[in-house]
């Protein structure tokens, strides 16, 4: 899950809830596992919920991910809810945007 509370910035939400999804996990060992010669034979596939997909900018998000052969799906959903605007802090309204997402890693086989 990834939250932008203030700027109302779809991307920077998405981005957090990848961020905060691969940062509590680790693939240890997958390389010798699978006998990769280079992380970047990983497969990995990104599905991401948001409130208004179309804001997403899908580069940016897909910047996170540190190695593999990135590809993402975003949907419609995550969350709306109601914050304080704050126009020092660049609010256009009153929403904070919350984002979940979801990645999975494949490796290819002979």
């Amino acid at each position: 899950m990834g939250v932008d509370q203030h700027g109302q910035e779809l991307t920077v939400a998405a981005a957090r809830a990848l961020r905060n999804g691969i940062a509590h996990n680790a693939l240890l060992g997958i390389i010798e596992i699978a006998g990769l010669q280079d992380p970047n034979e990983m497969i990995v596939e990104v599905k991401v919920a948001v409130p208004y997909p179309e804001q997403v900018r899908e580069a940016e998000v897909l910047a996170v991910l540190p190695s593999g052969r990135k590809t993402l799906t975003v949907e419609a959903g995550g969350m709306v809810v109601d914050g304080l605007a704050i126009p020092s802090l660049n609010d256009k309204n009153h929403e904070m945007l919350i984002a979940v997402a979801a990645v999975t890693v494949l490796v290819e086989t002979e």
